[in-house]
């Protein structure tokens, strides 16, 4: 089981990277599917490369079942990959009729908790059908980091809006959820509207890329100190940058600290 100790370096809490022989492919097809160039070649060598050079000590490696017979590759890849320094968090897919036995298992396995897309994985996160899923992620203590607002590589269609994310917690107030792209990709709007101020995760990748200074500024600033955390959704974008990026928006020493690993730190050790 990976124990996070305060060591002082940065927890980036959204990467992504595959098995060695499955890395260049997945690249060149997710970059085709994007319109966008990736910045490392999707190896968890090539990220730990990065992270040395980029100080950043931890990075949460996140897998996507797009189908339920994924579960056994992706949770015996993660347990290859982990260490102190990759804290991976496996996927099932919503579909999955064993999905409470898989759960459990990953959270038997010492795993700190669980990723979804709703793109990939065809769901809206506030459909009933999802429910008995977060009881059962609630239940085990688990993390649930999902994507959250819209995607690059798809339609502009509403799975993971503000609105929907209110009422899943609503329903599911214990839930450990992580709303990723600082809140909502490509909906800040709503995100101030129905997000900000409250005690919501949200980590920051692929979005101070997107943003003025000023908007996002605003909303980390009126959103609750110890619910804001790095991310860079590494291979997409660069981890350097996405440090200098968060650097340049002025926050303080003590709220860029809280982002950067303590509110990470204290999330993980949380499970």
């Amino acid at each position: 089981m990976v124990n996070v100790r305060d060591t002082g370096g940065i927890i980036d809490f959204h990467t992504h990277a595959f098995p060695d022989a499955l890395a260049d492919k997945a690249i060149r097809a997710l970059e085709e599917e994007g319109g966008i160039k990736a910045c490392l070649d999707g190896k968890v060598s090539s990220l730990l490369r990065s992270m040395d050079r980029n100080g950043i000590e931890k990075s949460v490696i996140c897998s996507i079942a797009t189908k339920p017979s994924q579960f056994e590759s992706i949770i015996s890849w993660s347990r290859e990959v982990r260490s102190e320094r990759i804290v991976p968090f496996p996927s099932l897919h919503p579909d999955d009729p064993m999905f409470a036995e898989r759960i459990a298992q990953i959270r038997h396995e010492g795993f700190k908790g669980i990723k979804f897309h709703p793109y990939y994985q065809d769901f809206a996160i506030d459909e009933e059908r999802l429910f008995p899923v977060y009881e059962r992620i609630e239940r085990e203590n688990l993390i649930v980091l999902i994507h959250t607002g819209f995607d690059i590589a798809f339609e502009k269609i509403r799975k993971a809006d503000p609105v929907k994310i209110v009422k899943v917690l609503e329903a599911f107030p214990a839930l450990k959820m992580v709303t990723t792209h600082l809140g909502a990709w490509d909906d800040w709007e709503e995100v101030e509207r129905h997000l900000v101020g409250k005690h919501i995760y949200m980590e920051i990748s692929f979005s101070l890329e997107q943003l003025t200074r000023e908007e996002a500024r605003k909303i980390i600033l009126r959103h609750p100190a110890g619910h804001v955390l790095f991310g860079t959704d590494s291979p997409w974008t660069d981890q350097g940058k996405a440090v200098s990026l968060l650097r340049e928006l002025k926050l303080g020493e003590e709220r860029e600290a809280l982002i950067l690993r303590e509110n990470a730190m204290k999330l993980l050790n949380s499970v």
